[in-house]
């Protein structure tokens, strides 16, 4: 700043980073996740107005793609802001941006709650439609898998799908989840099954990729997502 022609330095005051989750990126070899920020987001918006799904599927347990066009972007971020703001080492949804080409095509989510004692994570998804098909689902969970197991050692990664979405489910074949019972849920006004899912530490070694995805910024936010520490 000047005063009276005299350049003034501003005191910098050194403090801990306020956000650390955003210098965490994994990167895998086509794809980028990073926690998401709000210019993401708002790719993300505009991907879901592309479409997710068939009008007469719902692979959500909240059909949340059901909404308005004019509300579904707006729902889209306030839904992503209400989870940030409520992050927290004890009970934290861990949101990824999945990016193709810088492009964002969907979103990858780690969920967990009392992690420090229960090492267990949940998985959940979404990619556009005009995406799927072409091995990114299995791309991105495998990422998200690989990063719970090696670097926040967890033991047991959980996921669920309803027994209509075989799309889902080969997903989880594939990266090695056994079925764990199923479960009946009220969808569109009607009832619907779905599939319970479970991997263990030891069956996602036997199924993992021969890739495992760079990970940068994991130390900074260590304390964010396992507890401990002040970061």
């Amino acid at each position: 700043m000047h005063f009276g022609g005299v350049l003034v330095q501003a005191d910098r005051v050194n403090h801990p980073e306020p956000w650390p989750l955003r210098h965490l990126v994994l990167r895998t070899p086509g794809l980028q996740l990073r926690p998401d920020d709000d210019a993401g987001l708002l790719e993300l918006a505009d991907e879901a107005h592309r479409g997710v799904h068939p009008p007469e599927t719902m692979p959500f347990g909240f059909p949340w793609t059901d909404a308005p066009s004019e509300e579904l972007g707006r729902n889209t971020l306030q839904h992503h802001w209400k989870l940030r703001a409520e992050f927290m080492p004890e009970s934290w949804v861990l949101n990824f941006l999945v990016r193709l080409d810088g492009r964002v095509i969907g979103t990858q989510g780690l969920v967990a709650k009392d992690f420090a004692v229960t090492r267990q994570v949940h998985t959940g998804s979404w990619i556009g439609r005009r995406y799927q098909g072409q091995g990114y689902g299995t791309e991105m969970r495998a990422a998200a898998l690989a990063f719970a197991f090696d670097h926040l050692e967890a033991e047991q990664a959980r996921s669920d799908a309803f027994t209509d979405n075989p799309a889902s489910q080969r997903v989880s074949r594939k990266l090695g989840y056994v079925a764990d019972g199923t479960q009946r849920r009220q969808r569109r006004g009607q009832a619907a099954d779905i599939t319970r899912l479970l991997l263990t530490r030891e069956r996602f070694d036997a199924h993992r990729p021969r890739w495992k995805p760079e990970v940068e910024g994991f130390e900074q936010c260590r304390h964010m997502l396992v507890g401990g520490g002040t970061g």
